[in-house]
């Protein structure tokens, strides 16, 4: 399979094609050759292996199988137009993206989304129909494993363009050099110095379930990076390069023979393991490099020869294993193990750092004499451990903290085994050791190793300490409010109110054997009132009668539109309940509040959602104010835009004003983890724009341009609202949307790919949006090829804001004066770049509903016009040009897979519900059931691939 090697010579002889060169507009071709010489070599390299691998393990006819729908589904893409688009009218814009799908010749006219009104799309059908479903598997095997290799290729090119970038000769963008120079340079050293003094970032990683990809997969993969990068080393011989390729040959072969569906439901350790890799791989080795980079930048010399300028202020937390919420499987055995788990990972990182820097520490001691206070150390340790400080200082003879730095390592070691007479009892006692050591270097002139490597030592054990990421434990209020109605009425006590008291029990041990800071914070799901915060320290009590209960921060989570609306007012009477007033005494008076971004965009939309958002962040900031508590706004965003996602730098810049005041906390899930941890060097980069966004949201500057952006624009914005919000509710009200939500898209089907522990939805069937979780929600209109959570009711929301005396001219003033209202529209135009109209309206046509399919094409084409209107754009994603042609391009083999995918949607719709009338419980009507359903999910993994969004 070598999708851009040919397809250029088929190109050129589409006369399509070659009228949209004359007449200026890019082409697929155009694109391809734009892209980096090095990524499209690698694309080539990889696409001609697999095809290789294809040919081997199905034959010649399977390739041209898969050539086959290759080739029909580019010449489907350039025959209406280079991108996408004809011009015969139809209110569309003649000159919209091919990434959009959006075409003017009939679609919404035609019976609102008549798949027939596009003769090539059913080309494509019945090419997909005649194949065998096993023929049909193979070929949505091979375009999945494609885009895996594509997904590889483009990280692998965005590395070397963060290196290339980096030229030394000026700061790059969203760098901490760049901030903090913008910072000072506004604000004075002196600010600079009190904002880091008070810095801290809170990435927590989630297991909401929205990576496809099996880790079996991630894993082959790494490795064919790995291989791709060697082969990319100019450095390597001959034979070298050719074994490289060998194995690079091996790993395709093996990535196309693994299954890409896991034959098994995911579990809670399951997914601890699976994070577990990325703190592995890159999380701890990248956190020091991030704190270096901003004290170079800070203090411009002397960098690493002096104590830091710069505090350790990242943080990680974590709900793998501990977020309850709609998740029966997630015990308090469950959160207990996790918090094993972590420790073991996170010191014997700890460990191995101590013993790779204590072995290359050979400073003698005549050239660096230790100090007093070292001395005094050695010799405690000498006394209590004689054998193992002989055995070590004879292989280090008069290298006193070669010596040490492996004595600490062995007593990191004795702390993973639980050996009490050499272990650690907590973090603070090793960072003394390490703190020891660097003062006693420092104090003899060896200052490059007191601050060297030795200091990045000491800020993972700061950042990590023996617990790697606190523990968040959630759960659901309704189920607090049932355990503590239970409890305290004297009756049976159920298996889930003995499970939320075990819950607390297991929090206490974790603080005892790990410390406070590894399970301190509950959050609390659909916060209605300060009652659902006491009642978690009510129950707490009732759970440790007889000892200790764990210290609690509890976290309100606001989701609901309501409940946002009503946050300052549970704040207020948060404050009367005696343990919220004795943490915020103990704590210095920080509190923490939790603002869900999922599930209000799932029942306000997208224009809603963000307005409300912002508002209550704007209150949240002045009721801080006024009762002296330092608040922490910690953001449940997801990974699409349809929950919040998108460029965290932009998001962070567009908070309210006052709401970071640095201090920012947000969740990452799924695939964004995958996504932005899985490489070292994209890793350091996302840490480093958050940094870079906390500090100048932070800047008064900022802050003050955006609220007087907030006031200026908020009566344009507010007339978009109510239309947006309006249009939105009237959509998902209609009778009968669940279901036929259900019939359109793989819903029922997602949990067939057990990418997650958690179910699906909070109750049985999907009777409303409210039974459904937001993961789902996201996952199946991506699949659908819709993305309406991204955008739907904006189209009318600037109709009606367009209608007003300032009309379009000051909607394009809004979206270049407040950057909340330019993340909302380019967030609905990366969704709209990503919907294919002619595909979903074939998904649309499965539910039997011309009234709701009709009204969702109509609000897309609306939507699509006005966002290319408001923001001069006469394509989609015109301004970023890069995310444009890697999406152009990339879209034809999604068309694939979306069609596969709907063979078996529809055949699968067709067929009768099992045990219904007797014939649906027929052995063969079941296996082609089995095979159908398999199919499908197939296709689901790749489309999820290849547009590189799930939920």
């Amino acid at each position: 399979m070598s999708p851009e090697t040919n397809s250029s010579e088929t190109e050129s002889r589409n006369p399509a094609l070659r009228e949209a060169g004359r007449r200026g507009g890019p082409t697929r071709d155009a694109d391809r050759q734009e892209l980096p010489a090095r990524m499209r070599r690698d694309v080539r390299l990889l696409g001609d292996m697999l095809g290789e691998v294809l040919r081997e393990s199905g034959g010649q006819d399977l390739l041209d199988d898969v050539e086959r729908l290759r080739q029909a589904v580019i010449a489907a893409r350039s025959s209406h137009g280079p991108d996408g688009a004809s011009s015969d009218g139809d209110g569309a814009s003649s000159d919209g993206a091919s990434s959009d799908g959006a075409s003017s010749d009939g679609d919404a006219a035609a019976g609102h989304g008549d798949p027939h009104a596009d003769p090539a799309g059913d080309e494509i059908a019945a090419l997909v129909a005649s194949w065998p479903l096993d023929r049909a598997e193979l070929v949505a095997r091979a375009f999945t494993v494609y885009f895996h290799l594509t997904n590889l290729a483009e990280e692998l090119q965005r590395v070397r363009a963060l290196r290339e970038r980096d030229t030394g000769q000026a700061p790059v963008r969203e760098s901490l050099a760049a901030s903090v120079a913008e910072f000072r340079g506004e604000q004075g050293a002196g600010q600079l110095g009190d904002l880091l003094d008070r810095l801290r970032i809170h990435p927590v990683l989630t297991a909401h379930p929205t990576e496809a990809r099996r880790r079996a997969v991630a894993t082959a993969l790494r490795r064919i990076s790995d291989l791709v990068t060697a082969l990319d080393d100019d450095r390597r011989g001959a034979a070298e390069q050719a074994e490289a390729r060998r194995r690079l040959g091996e790993e395709i072969d093996l990535l196309w023979r693994t299954s890409q569906l896991r034959a098994n439901a995911m579990t809670p350790i399951d997914e601890v393991r699976t994070v577990m890799a990325a703190f592995d791989e890159t999380i701890f080795q990248v956190v020091p490099h991030v704190y270096r980079a901003l004290d170079e930048a800070r203090r411009e010399a002397d960098a690493g020869q002096s104590a830091p300028a710069v505090p350790a202020f990242l943080r990680f937390g974590s709900w793998v294993g501990a977020d309850r919420d709609g998740n029966p499987f997630v015990t308090a055995q469950v959160t207990r193990e996790t918090a094993v788990i972590q420790a073991e990972h996170v010191l014997r990182a700890l460990e191995n750092a101590a013993t790779r820097i204590g072995r290359a520490l050979t400073v003698n001691e005549g050239d660096a004499p230790p100090s007093a206070g070292f001395a005094v150390a050695l010799e405690a340790a000498e006394t209590a451990h004689p054998e193992l400080l002989a055995d070590l200082a004879a292989r280090s003879p008069h290298e006193p903290y070669r010596t040490y730095l492996l004595y600490v390592a062995r007593r990191l070691e004795a702390t993973r085994l639980r050996h009490a007479d050499l272990a650690y009892a907590r973090a603070a006692d090793l960072l003394a050791d390490l703190r020891l050591v660097q003062e006693s270097l420092a104090a003899a002139g060896a200052s490059r190793q007191a601050f060297g490597e030795l200091q990045q030592l000491i800020w993972q054990a700061e950042t990590f300490g023996f617990h790697l990421a606190s523990l968040e434990i959630r759960q659901h209020s309704a189920v607090h409010a049932r355990a503590l109605r239970e409890i305290t009425e004297g009756g049976t006590v159920s298996g889930q109110a003995s499970e939320v008291l075990a819950t607390f029990r297991a929090a206490a041990w974790i603080q005892d054997r790990f410390g406070i800071d590894a399970c301190h914070r509950y959050v609390v799901s659909f916060t209605r009132s300060a009652a659902d915060i006491g009642a978690v320290y009510e129950l707490a009590r009732h759970a440790t009668r007889s000892g200790r209960p764990p210290v609690l921060d509890v976290v309100p989570l606001f989701e609901s539109g309501e409940d946002l609306n009503h946050a300052p007012q549970v704040l207020d009477d948060m404050l009367q309940l005696d343990p919220v007033r004795e943490r915020l005494e103990a704590n210095g008076r920080q509190l923490e509040v939790m603002l869900g971004y999922s599930d209000s965009a799932k029942e306000l939309g997208p224009v809603g959602a963000t307005l409300r958002l912002f508002d209550v962040q704007e209150q949240l900031v002045r009721w801080a104010a006024d009762h002296d508590v330092r608040l922490t706004l910690f953001h449940g965003r997801g990974g699409a835009l349809g929950r919040g996602g998108g460029p965290a730098g932009r998001a962070v810049l567009a908070q309210a004003p006052g709401s970071v005041d640095g201090r920012f906390k947000v969740t990452e899930q799924g695939e964004v983890i995958f996504a932005r941890y899985a490489n070292p060097v994209i890793a350091q980069r996302h840490l480093e724009q958050v940094t870079s966004a906390v500090l100048l949201a932070s800047s008064p500057v900022v802050g003050e341009r955006n609220a007087a952006a907030a006031r200026r624009y908020r009566p344009v914005a507010d007339q978009m609202e109510s239309a947006a919000l309006r249009a939105y509710r009237e959509l998902v009200e209609t009778q009968g949307f669940p279901e036929w939500l259900a019939r359109i898209s793989p819903l029922e089907e997602i949990s067939g790919l057990r990418i997650g522990s958690r179910p699906a939805r909070r109750g049985v069937g999907v009777v409303g949006l409210d039974d459904l979780r937001a993961i789902p929600w996201v996952f199946s209109w991506a699949q659908t090829r819709l993305n309406l959570p991204g955008w739907y009711g904006l189209g009318s929301g600037l109709a009606a804001a367009a209608a007003s005396p300032g009309g379009l001219a000051e909607l394009r003033e809004a979206y270049q004066g407040w950057p909340l209202l330019a993340v909302l529209f380019d967030g609905a135009e990366m969704s709209l770049a990503k919907t294919d109209r002619r595909i979903a309206a074939r998904h649309l046509a499965l539910g039997g509903r011309d009234d709701l399919a009709g009204r969702v094409l109509a609000e897309y084409d609306l939507t699509r016009r006005l966002v290319l209107e408001v923001t001069g754009h006469d394509r989609l994603l015109a301004n970023r040009l890069v995310l444009s042609r890697a999406v152009a391009l990339r879209d034809p083999y999604v068309d694939a897979l979306s069609h596969l995918q709907l063979r078996a949607l529809t055949e699968l719709r067709a067929l009768p519900a099992p045990g219904g009338d007797g014939a649906a419980d027929d052995p063969e009507l079941a296996a082609r059931r089995e095979q159908l359903h398999r199919l499908l999910l197939l296709a689901v993994s790749g489309v999820a691939a290849g547009l590189q969004n799930t939920g």
